[in-house]
């Protein structure tokens, strides 16, 4: 992987302040209610236009600003595919606070009991939590391959794609984080300037997981190769 790259190639695209400008006031107004629904969504399906480009081997990945209706389908799905993965935490949480209140109520044994519960289904949803973080990435990918909402869903062929490049998806995740770490830096340029890095960070995460597309094994992610008929039938 080209890591150098994945962090300043933004900078090579003969529009990156037009484009970047763009992008950061986007997320300076997703911290709008409401607003953010159209804006949010935007950036993420943005963001998927660039993995693809990447994946694909475009030199100039970064997109330009012209597909906004298409840029938010795109990231509603991706959305929508978050809230569904995420399903088990959200039950799980309720149940938690059900039983928290319990055992505020409870005494003696009845309240250790369900205070062991307590803890165990925050360990649960914990795991449950670090196991989403590792697959969607790869669904994402899978995605914005296919471009059918059913993609995300595909685990035999998401699971055997992790398996098949994990060295290099595991990279792509852990550098995602220092991503993140360094867009909260942008504070220190008088507030205003989180909102770029942050951006700055999204367009990283999408490089990366492009460059673990395009170094995939040709058999990562395909499905169950379809046979030609025989002769005569």
């Amino acid at each position: 992987m080209d890591i150098g790259r994945a962090f300043t190639f933004m900078f090579d695209d003969e529009k990156w302040v037009e484009k970047l400008a763009i992008g950061g006031l986007l997320v300076l107004l997703s911290v709008i209610p409401l607003v953010n629904i159209f804006t949010a969504l935007v950036i993420a399906g943005y963001t998927l236009r660039l993995l693809k480009n990447v994946a694909e081997g475009n030199p100039t990945p970064l997109p330009a600003w012209d597909d906004w209706g298409g840029d938010w389908t795109k990231g509603l799905m991706v959305v929508l595919a978050g809230l569904i993965y995420s399903i088990p935490i959200i039950l799980i949480t309720g149940f938690t606070s059900i039983v928290s209140a319990l055992s505020s109520n409870g005494s003696g044994d009845l309240e250790g009991f369900l205070g062991v519960c307590v803890a165990g289904l925050s360990c649960l949803s914990g795991l449950w939590g670090l196991a989403e973080g590792i697959v969607l990435p790869a669904a994402i990918i899978k995605y914005a391959e296919e471009g059918e909402f059913g993609s995300f869903f595909k685990f035999g062929e998401i699971f055997r794609f992790i398996g098949d490049n994990l060295g290099n998806y595991i990279i792509a995740l852990l550098l995602i984080i220092v991503a993140r770490f360094v867009a909260t830096l942008g504070v220190i340029l008088c507030v205003i300037g989180v909102f770029f890095t942050w951006f700055w960070a999204a367009l990283v995460s999408g490089h990366l997981l492009g460059q673990v597309k395009a170094q995939a094994k040709p058999s990562a992610m395909a499905g169950p190769a379809v046979q030609p008929p025989a002769e005569g039938i």
